[in-house]
């Protein structure tokens, strides 16, 4: 008779001794291990002298070293949730190796993450040199895309300027009405049961309605005098336009001095639109309780400002939109749907799939990003890029100018091409009276071009994948502009780290089988 099949003992109820060491938990080439050691190599100074400063007193703190270690380690493996976090402390191995077997609440996660959000993202950098030092970035091939993340924000708490105004009309009327009926209430109930013997229900729904008015009659001036900036901008811009052109003309001995005095009241016009426009604006924010923003010049790096539509007399036009729960999210298109959500940048070196810049803004287009973010990456690695890919979105003069005064060479598309079609082929000698555009897409049709252009997909594409689907950022935990970035920043360093390990861990096994 054939004996029935055994199985491996199982007794869950069966107590068991865990390891005396924590390093027979996990294998050797573990990344916790590597954070572990890498803790050593970071400047954590702007998050642990806060730390130490603190009252003494009280219970003992978690150091802040394992703390930062714990969200790097979160991040680097998908899990932002300060709860899912709190959780795996006890669940997971290797946040329990990683804490030292400490289990911090998602109370504590939370605030440390907030509190030093600036110090945590100001690490990107950091961990950057750390893949130069180990040979991952060349900066020969560096691709910049951007991609579009949706907000802690529901896009129906959007609301439009039209809406406001007829929301705001409609509110008051209602309160008008229910104040009437109040008055007859009040006096009926007076002449009932005594004066103030007896309330109703109406002063609530009232004070319903008149907390609301004040939330979109809030909303309204924010709106206004963020449409008055982005006119005010914009004036700036026509304005130093004009001047440039009258000084050009200025500049010619043969210039017409008819069309030279025009040029010049040309200039003298828009400057005195743009000044009309600044004050507009500073008067504007002054009616909404708050400081004007965006008026002076912006440093290099800066990424572009929303310019939210407006009418040439700085009013904004009926379909400015506006968010109530993220105020600084924009309405974007992503594959074809609308999200309430931010423009997130990211320029990828081509050998390693290194992020070396990255960036956050609430404009929906990608043209005027592409300046920002070559800064950020010069600034961030001490060294231009030889080469600078972008897609058709980014396509500009001005764009194409920057990069090779920067002594980069631009490849960027100057529009969409259908897929499987071949570009058309070059015939011929370059015409003299070629456009700067003519001359980019005739650049991109050769074969050298097209090679470049090709390791656009496979450069910086692939990042945004391994961040969205691997790791599972589909929307941000956080609210503003200013946090959204740090945190993409936090997203785009651990992203770094991750292919540090794997790389450091890949060289080790070469070594290992090189030596025997």
């Amino acid at each position: 008779m054939q004996k029935p099949k055994t199985f491996r003992p199982w007794a869950p109820g069966q107590t068991s001794l865990l390891p005396a060491s924590p390093s027979d938990w996990l294998s050797a080439d573990h990344q916790v291990y590597f954070l572990l050691d890498l803790v050593d190599e970071l400047d954590l100074s702007a998050i642990v002298i806060p730390a130490q400063s603190k009252d003494p007193r009280g219970e003992k703190g978690f150091d802040p070293r394992m703390l930062t270690l714990l969200l790097l380690y979160a991040y680097c493996t998908g899990v932002v949730s300060s709860r899912k976090i709190e959780r795996a402390c006890y669940e997971d191995l290797a946040f329990r190796v990683l804490t030292g077997n400490q289990q911090p609440d998602h109370s504590r996660i939370s605030e440390f993450r907030r509190r030093n959000l600036e110090a945590l993202s100001g690490l990107f950098v950091q961990i950057l040199r750390f893949c130069q030092e180990a040979g991952m970035v060349s900066l020969g091939h560096v691709a910049l895309d951007g991609t579009k993340v949706q907000t802690n924000a529901s896009k129906h708490k959007a609301m439009s300027h039209e809406r406001m105004l007829k929301a705001e009309a409609q509110l008051q009327k209602e309160i008008k009405e229910l104040m009437r009926k109040a008055e007859i209430l009040d006096a009926q109930e007076d002449g009932k049961y005594g004066k103030g013997k007896l309330g109703s229900d109406l002063p609530k729904e009232l004070q319903r309605r008149q907390d609301r008015l004040e939330k979109i009659r809030q909303a309204r001036k924010a709106l206004e005098a963020e449409a008055a900036a982005a006119a005010s901008r914009d004036r700036a811009k026509q304005a130093a336009a004009a001047e440039a052109a009258a000084a050009d003309a200025d500049a010619e001995a043969e210039a017409d001095a008819t069309e030279q005095q025009k040029l010049r009241k040309k200039a003298n016009r828009s400057r005195e639109k743009a000044v009309a426009a600044r004050d507009l604006a500073i008067e504007k924010a002054g009616e909404a309780g708050l400081e004007p923003e965006g008026l002076e010049p912006q440093a290099a790096d800066a990424m572009p400002q929303r310019g939210l539509a407006h009418r040439a007399d700085g009013s904004p036009k009926a379909s400015a939109q506006r968010n109530f729960t993220d105020s600084d999210s924009h309405i974007m298109k992503s594959d074809g749907n609308l999200l309430q959500g931010y423009n997130c940048q990211a320029a990828v070196d081509g050998d390693h799939q290194v992020i070396v810049a990255m960036g956050v803004s609430n404009q929906p287009p990608d043209v005027e990003h592409l300046v920002p973010m070559l800064e950020r990456t010069i600034a961030n690695t001490g060294a231009c890029p030889e080469t600078f890919i972008a897609d058709a979105g980014y396509w500009s003069e001005d764009n194409v100018s920057a990069c090779e005064k920067r002594d980069t060479d631009p490849h960027i598309s100057t529009g969409r091409q259908k897929h499987g079609q071949p570009p058309p082929p070059i015939c011929g000698p370059i015409p003299k009276d070629l456009d700067a555009k003519g001359k980019m897409a005739r650049k991109l049709r050769k074969k050298e071009g097209r090679e470049i252009y090709a390791k656009r997909k496979t450069i910086v594409e692939p990042v945004f994948g391994q961040t969205k689907e691997a790791r599972g950022l589909r929307r941000f935990l956080l609210r503003g502009l200013e946090k959204v970035n740090s945190e993409w920043t936090i997203w785009g360093m651990t992203h770094n780290l991750n292919k540090l390990w794997r790389y450091l861990k890949q060289q080790r096994c070469q070594e290992a089988m090189a030596t025997g």
